[in-house]
């Protein structure tokens, strides 16, 4: 098995491509080893030692990397880890669901999302990371999104949202005044 590695815009986060699904339904989010119980992928690159957090889109997986570790020391590491968890035959993840969209109520929200997901999240996931749409307050005009994998913590993640996101989401749905990432 060969696996291709790609850099993000975030130096702490590496993608990697292992050439099959990882979670074609769902992108899946581990913040923590916690958070990762439910996950053998997840489970196993947490016991690499420096790993801070894992996303997993549907044909790759995002590894978050503690800022004092260089990659050449822990990247052996990931790819051994992610290899043979790939080729043990067992299931990637339980039966506990993704974080899921909000779903949007109102005719502008919904345009929203459609454009979150259309044009947005393919952007993001070559990146290495998604963005979840959590809602639109129709009084302020603000967009909540939750940024997850390697835009979580990127340094670029602001020039991201405001020069990218909050102006496109502004040329189409004109109630939109304010991008905002949320927890």
């Amino acid at each position: 098995m060969f696996i291709q590695t790609e850099d993000t815009p975030n130096p702490n986060t590496m993608k990697f491509l292992p050439g099959r699904d990882i979670a074609p339904d769902t992108p899946r989010e581990f913040a923590t080893p916690e958070d990762a119980q439910a996950s053998l992928l997840a489970r196993e690159l947490f016991a690499v030692d420096g790993v801070t957090g894992v996303f997993c889109g549907a044909d790759y997986v995002s590894v978050s990397k503690d800022e004092t570790l260089g990659w050449p020391h822990i990247k052996p590491a990931i790819l051994g880890t992610i290899m043979d968890v790939l080729q043990s035959g067992q299931a990637l993840f339980g039966d506990a669901d993704g974080e899921t969209d909000y779903e949007p109520d109102s005719a502008a929200a919904k345009e929203i999302k459609e454009i979150i997901d259309t044009r947005v999240r393919p952007a993001v996931a070559r990146d290495g990371g998604d963005i979840i749409f959590k809602g639109f307050d129709e009084q302020t005009g603000i967009v909540a999104l939750v940024m997850r994998g390697a835009c979580a913590g990127c340094p670029s993640s602001t020039m991201t949202l405001k020069s990218g996101i909050e102006n496109l989401l502004k040329h189409y749905v004109p109630e939109v005044r304010e991008v905002v990432a949320v927890g």
